[in-house]
């Protein structure tokens, strides 16, 4: 149902919800609550530490006018609790200033607290008066465009009463596991009686979720056993003195991999298979030396990677260890006579190896006789992509490869159709980085400290999570980069973030890696693949919003060199919660560990939900979950697809969720 078919959404109130993506009750039902506000639990702001969410009932004074700097257009309110006068701030929503009026108000946001200065940023608020009538765990959507927070939920209620919720799992497996009802669950999802309530909501609509993914992928995966068509004659002898261009011994983990992907070559079955290894492990080592055994059987091999930056590097490195055979470079920023001549060359067979990104993936893009597909950080390939790039042959054979450690329980189960090598090893030259957490009272100490590395010729990357400081709760990178340009005048800048263009990204990248800047402030684009030797040090704003997983690959851009390398952890919250997480990152360098435990302490909704999945899993965003109810998903799928049951409604609607992860990303 259209959202302007319900009552009470005009059409002012549906353009709103639709810059939120919500179109139509089905998803307005599915647009869950970020978290929920205890109405017993309010707080006095003296007592709320830095960075922490927190209740407030307060007395607003006065609202400023909207204040322009650069993109931002901020909005201060002065509120008052008892003796305590503190502000509210709010970044890129103007429209807060005609819902305030002075009164008694509740507030809801992150407090901060620079140097006894207090401030709630980007709350939501509900007038005292009208909050008198909320009970038990209110939810608290994340909103824009104006909209507030009981306009949403009575959005949502209507909506409620009028939405159907069939479920896809058989009606025998609901009675067999004593599945609760689906509309129960989105009901509770949305006004919980209690937190019980709401975490086996949460589970019974990630359960739901996550059949429809696992039978997805497994009518995408199809038969696994494909017989080999075409003999590779490349010899371990020929393997092994490629091996040595290679300015380094390969580790155990590296030969073992290397002898996995040989087998595969040599065996009778196409081979399908993922390698993972941590930051460092050198996956890319294994990967080329897959690609020679192609080239020297004669065969041609493409190398996908996720971004130009990365790309570029790639092509670098084929052009430096294959000399004696023709590579080619595809990517967006190609001229179309490039493009053209390539594509031309590659048709013919008269080039040996394509590196490119996903204009690779592109119908007009032929060979003449690919047998190896390469896809680095598979992560940020979808499954269709995948497959894409293994159809421009016959019988390709494809190693996908991830730096982002998955916890072998979850990947096991999304990539069951794949042989799993892991590098366990990493090479002795690889340095092990020095990990700190730094509160915002030693700040200036370590940019003292930075400093003096500088100017003895290293170079540093600042990266901070967001682009844009809409949700006003984490620096901008933008910002940043023009405060500390301000702060370290005497070295050289440059900024770089996901919104730029490819041209632009890959040239600040290779000045960077010249040294043609000291210092890289960047978002997390550079989490994957980069690799500047002389860069020792990291520096990680809001660390505590990140999972311990891509802190850990942000932390890998570093210790790629010589020389000892440092990251700081910079917090903006001194909560025990925050510290316990980053403090686990401090004592160990193994991804694998790491991932483990960030599952553990995050559960399944963080971990593969709103940090990492982007789009993978955006239908179940900002529900809290355990790992348990993703095995139990594949429990149900497995007895399905064994017995049959309700095979063409679960074909259906899976193959709808195969279109959807076409550009699936789990970082």
């Amino acid at each position: 149902m259209q959202l302007t078919q319900l009552k009470g959404i005009g059409e002012k109130r549906a353009k709103d919800l639709s810059k939120l993506g919500i179109r139509t009750t089905a998803e307005l039902v599915r647009y869950f609550p970020r978290s929920y506000l205890d109405m017993t639990n309010r707080m006095s702001v003296r007592e709320v530490l830095h960075g922490d969410m927190a209740l407030i009932a307060c007395t607003l004074i006065s609202v400023e006018p909207v204040r322009n700097k650069g993109k931002l257009r901020i909005v201060r309110a002065l509120l008052e609790q008892g003796r305590d006068n503190f502000t509210a701030v709010w970044f890129n929503q103007p429209w807060v200033v005609s819902k305030l009026k002075p009164g008694e108000y509740l507030f809801y946001g992150r407090v901060q607290n620079y140097y006894d200065r207090i401030s709630i940023i980007n709350p939501t608020f509900e007038l005292l008066d009208a909050s008198k009538k909320l009970k038990g765990l209110v939810p608290v959507y994340p909103l824009k465009s104006g909209l507030a927070q009981w306009e949403v939920r009575d959005a949502i209620r209507r909506a409620l009463e009028v939405e159907e919720f069939p479920s896809i799992i058989p009606r025998e497996l609901i009675a067999k596991y004593a599945l609760s009802p689906l509309a129960d669950a989105f009901r509770a999802i949305h006004a919980p009686n209690s937190t019980r309530e709401m975490q086996a909501a949460a589970e019974r609509i990630a359960i739901e979720e996550y059949f429809v993914l696992i039978a997805a992928f497994k009518l995408i995966k199809g038969d696994r056993g494909e017989v080999r068509l075409r003999r590779y004659t490349v010899t371990e002898r020929e393997v092994a003195a490629f091996e040595k261009r290679f300015p380094f011994e390969f580790t155990k983990g590296q030969q073992g991999a290397v002898r996995a992907i040989y087998d595969d070559l040599t065996g009778p079955m196409r081979m399908n298979r993922l390698l993972q290894g941590d930051v460092g492990s050198g996956k890319t080592a294994v990967a080329l030396t897959g690609i020679f055994m192609a080239v020297k059987s004669g065969f041609q091999a493409v190398y996908l990677s996720p971004t130009e930056v990365l790309a570029a590097q790639n092509f670098a490195l084929l052009q430096r260890l294959f000399p004696d055979y023709r590579v080619g470079y595809l990517a967006g920023v190609s001229t179309a006579k490039e493009k053209r001549e390539l594509k031309e060359a590659l048709a013919a067979g008269e080039i040996d190896i394509l590196c490119g990104t996903h204009a690779v993936l592109q119908g007009d893009v032929n060979f003449k006789n690919l047998a190896f597909c390469v896809c680095d950080e598979q992560h940020r390939f979808g499954v269709a992509q995948r497959n894409t790039l293994s159809e421009k042959g016959e019988s390709v054979d494809v190693l996908v490869m991830s730096a982002t450690p998955i916890p072998r329980t979850l990947s096991l189960i999304f990539y069951g159709d794949l042989d799993i090598t892991t590098i366990p090893d990493k090479p002795k030259e690889r340095q092990e980085v020095s990990t700190a957490v730094i509160p915002e009272r030693k700040y200036d100490d370590m940019f003292g400290w930075i400093r003096s590395e500088v100017h003895r010729g290293r170079q540093a990357y600042f990266v901070c999570p967001k682009i844009e400081d809409d949700e006003g709760e984490v620096t901008s990178v933008e910002e940043l980069f023009e405060r500390l340009r301000g702060m370290l005048p005497d070295i050289r800048f440059a900024l770089l973030h996901g919104k730029m263009k490819d041209r632009q990204k890959g040239d600040t990248m290779s000045a960077f890696k010249r040294g043609e800047y000291d210092a890289l402030v960047s978002t997390t684009v550079i989490e994957v693949g980069v690799d500047v030797p002389n860069a020792t040090i990291m520096v990680i704003y809001n660390a505590e919003r990140f999972g311990l997983s891509q802190l850990h690959q942000l932390r890998g851009r570093v210790g790629r060199g010589s020389e000892k390398s440092y990251c700081f952890l910079l917090v903006g919250s001194e909560s025990e919660t925050a510290l316990e997480r980053l403090n686990i990152l401090r004592s160990t360098n193994d991804g694998f560990k790491l991932a483990e435990k960030d599952l553990e302490l995050r559960g399944s909704g963080d971990f593969l939900g709103t940090r990492q999945s982007g789009k993978f899993l955006s239908e179940i965003k900002n529900l809290r979950y355990g790992t348990e109810a993703i095995f139990t998903a594949k429990k149900l799928v497995d007895e399905a697809f064994e017995r049959r049951l309700n095979a063409e409604t679960i074909r259906r609607i899976a193959m709808e969720k195969y279109e959807s992860l076409k550009d699936v990303v789990l970082n």
